[in-house]
Formats: C-alpha cells, sequence, structure tokens
C-alpha cells in the first residue's frame, strides 16, 4: 500500500540530484569566463590572483621599458642627449639660485649615499617593526635594496656620460637615475604598506621632486630620471607581487589592532563608564 508514496519520494530525490548537477556543470561554466558562479571565498582568492599579476606584469613592463631606454640611447651615437633632454637643461639652468640650490642640495643628501641608501630604508623598516608589521619592514628594505642593485647594473651596462655643467660630484653612469629611483621604490612600497590616497600622492610628490632637482643639478639628463623612475617603481610593484599575501594578512591584523584601541580608548572617556 505504501509503494506509490516510496516511488514517488525516489522520483524527487532523482530530480533534486539531476538539479544539483545542472547547478554543479552551470558553477563549472561560469568559472573560467567570470566570477558570477563563484562562492564569495573564490571571489576573494580570484581578486587577489588578479591583483599579484597585474602588479607582477606592470612591474616587469616597467623595467624592460626602462632597459629598452637605456638601449636607444646609447644606439643613439653612444649616449648623446635628445633634444628634450637639452632643452629641458636649459630650462632648468635660468633657473637656478640661492633657494633653489638649497632645496636641490637637501634632496641630494636625503635621497642618496649612506643616507639615502643605509639610513632611511632601515629608518623605516625600523618604525615598522615598532607598529607591529615586521612583513612590511622586510618588503621594504629588500625592494630597496634590489632597486639599488638593479641602478647599478643599468649604469655599468650603458656607461652614459653624466651633463657636464654639475653643481654635485656623482659616481660613475647616468642613465638611470639611482636618486629617483630610490625616491620611487620608497614612494610605492610605503603606499603599498600603508594603503591610503595621501601617501600615494605624497610619495608621486617626492619622486617628482627628486627628479627635478637631479637635472637642475646637472646631476642627470632628463631621460636618466624617466629611467630612474620606471626601475624604482618596476622593482618595488615586482616585489609586491612576491608579498601580496603576507602584507595584506598583516595590514588587515593592524586595522583590527587599530579598532580595538580606537574602541578601547572611547569607551574609557565614556560617563559614566559603561557597566557590564
Amino acid at each position: 500500500m505504501e509503494r506509490p508514496n516510496d516511488d514517488a519520494a525516489d522520483a524527487d530525490a532523482d530530480a533534486g540530484a539531476q538539479d544539483t548537477a545542472d547547478s554543479t556543470r552551470g558553477l563549472d561554466r561560469d568559472a573560467p569566463g567570470g566570477a558570477a558562479g563563484l562562492l564569495p571565498a573564490q571571489r576573494e582568492r580570484r581578486a587577489r590572483t588578479l591583483g599579484r599579476r597585474a602588479a607582477l606584469t606592470s612591474g616587469v613592463a616597467a623595467v624592460l621599458a626602462a632597459v629598452l631606454l637605456g638601449a636607444v640611447i646609447m644606439i643613439r651615437q653612444g649616449g648623446v642627449p635628445f633634444e628634450i633632454d637639452e632643452e629641458w637643461a636649459e630650462e632648468v639652468l635660468t633657473l637656478r639660485g640661492p633657494f633653489g640650490d638649497t632645496v636641490a642640495l637637501f634632496m641630494n643628501w636625503l635621497g642618496g649615499g649612506i643616507v639615502g641608501v643605509f639610513l632611511v630604508p632601515i629608518g623605516v623598516a625600523i618604525v615598522l617593526l615598532i607598529m607591529r608589521r615586521p612583513w612590511g619592514a622586510l618588503y621594504f628594505i629588500v625592494a630597496s635594496a634590489a632597486s639599488a642593485g638593479v641602478v647599478q647594473l643599468l649604469k655599468e651596462w650603458f656607461g652614459r656620460a653624466r651633463p657636464e655643467d654639475m653643481l654635485v660630484t656623482s659616481d660613475f653612469g647616468s642613465f638611470p637615475s639611482g636618486h629617483v629611483a630610490n625616491a620611487a621604490t620608497i614612494s610605492v612600497a610605503i603606499g603599498v604598506i600603508v594603503p591610503i590616497l595621501g601617501v600615494w600622492i605624497a610619495g608621486a610628490a617626492y619622486t617628482v621632486l627628486m627628479a627635478l632637482t637631479r637635472t637642475y643639478l646637472g646631476a642627470h639628463w632628463f631621460t636618466d630620471t624617466v629611467g630612474g623612475l620606471l626601475v624604482g617603481a618596476g622593482v618595488a610593484l615586482v616585489l609586491w607581487a612576491a608579498f601580496a599575501v603576507p602584507l595584506e594578512r598583516e595590514r588587515l591584523a593592524w586595522i583590527a589592532r587599530v579598532s580595538e584601541r580606537n574602541a578601547a580608548r572611547a569607551q574609557a572617556h565614556i560617563t559614566p563608564p559603561e557597566r557590564t
């Protein structure tokens, strides 16, 4: 007497299994071409993967562009300045004066030598360690060292002569600018560690000012600063792709700690104190 009910239950079960299989096949179809059928966690992982690929691709492209620019410069009659180099140098020379000299010499001191190569990276790393951001400190140190290494390699490779009217003493090789590369690396790295719009704007302004002062001092041609910008930013982006996962975990943990601390401070100022 109960057999018809059993048959109906079996039919419903078969229909449900078919619906599940159809849904699974639909998910499989959506996954390669879009994120519509992905779960939230899958979408997050996919976004992170695409972000790392974008950083890696952009960084490699920037470094290769710098190498190509250097090659074009040296193939063109052994490093003879471009027209834009000469015109820019003439314009900058008209701006020289006591105030400009002071600013440019300060930037020269800040962005190179022991201060720029050692003290600034180590100082920033110490601050990050105090903030309990060890991955950020490691990323910053590695990016700074790698950028400086690539710059020196390209300087030796191309061996471009510097401008003759220099106000400072510089090492061998005009292309690319080590000061600008260092500034770009610092700006991108700190922007990655503290992803706030104001940080990125300040970093961009610092890098542009460094580029301007390098040509102001006659230490580099305009195209040298372009090469330095490409190398510095490119190296920082490539290493961002390598450090992306631990940096993001560390950033989220830091935000959580700051939120808890702010909440505790706000609670302490409630009058009368909240009773638990």
